[in-house]
């Protein structure tokens, strides 16, 4: 097994993520497909990684292990010091609800809510009170700057503003890892550079572990690390161009 890819922030700590000798095979038929080989890989706790490579080279399949959405076929895969991969479906579901906030290429609103009750959604599986989720919803919109949309519907807000509260909703029950699949794939460059800033500012501010899949270089500078694939297997890590600050 080779050696870990290990993000140059995590030396000396202990990594949230640990991923281990992990492959994926889909089966069609007589067919057995490959997505991942052998992937190694750890992430440090406040890490924020880009994901990077062509269609097909598994970074999405990768992310979705992570967020515990699919099992590895072989491997072992830890979040937190807890095994993910050993979990049962219904494990899985009550640790995403509690642990994973995230944030998709398509904003996945509710339209006829407004966004206030779209971000306070995952709240309604907490125990907390009504009055504890309104205010918690309220918190996560005004950290996106969109408190004072917080009664419009989502056909009232540009992509932008829509992709912000999606991001609100993805944050609002603190979660440990937030994941990212293509977060600005819909968004003209303005909205874009609003959004990954926003990202940029929730990990170095408030400590959020990112993790990005995207195919857009300049999005990718917006992490602290950059991890490239191809054909399954992890070919080369580097850095962005504007290094985040230590």
């Amino acid at each position: 097994m080779s050696a870990p890819t290990l993000s140059p922030a995590a030396e000396g700590a202990a990594p949230l993520v640990v991923v281990r000798g992990v492959s994926k095979v889909y089966e069609r038929g007589r067919e057995r497909i490959e997505v991942l080989h052998r992937v190694d890989l750890d992430i440090p706790k406040g890490d924020f990684l880009a994901l990077m490579g062509p269609s097909g080279s598994g970074k999405s399949t990768l992310l979705n292990m992570i967020a515990g959405l699919d099992l590895p076929t072989e491997g072992a895969l830890s979040v937190a010091g807890r095994r993910i991969d050993r979990m049962s479906a219904t494990e899985l579901a009550r640790w995403r609800a509690a642990n994973v906030g995230f944030v998709f290429q398509f904003y996945n609103l509710l339209p006829a809510l407004s966004a206030h009750k779209n971000v306070e959604l995952p709240l309604l599986l907490t125990r907390l009170s009504a009055a504890r989720r309104r205010r918690h919803a309220a918190i996560a919109l005004e950290l996106v700057g969109l408190a004072d949309r917080a009664t419009h519907k989502p056909s009232e807000l540009s992509g932008g503003q829509q992709q912000r509260v999606a991001i609100a909703r993805a944050i609002v029950s603190d979660p440990t890892l937030l994941v990212c699949d293509e977060p600005t794939g819909d968004l003209d460059r303005h909205s874009a550079e609003e959004v990954l800033t926003l990202l940029q500012r929730l990990n170095r501010e408030f400590g959020k572990t990112m993790i990005m899949v995207t195919h857009d270089p300049k999005a990718a500078e917006f992490a602290r690390h950059i991890l490239h694939l191809d054909k399954g297997t992890l070919v080369e890590q580097t850095e962005p161009a504007s290094p985040d600050p230590a």
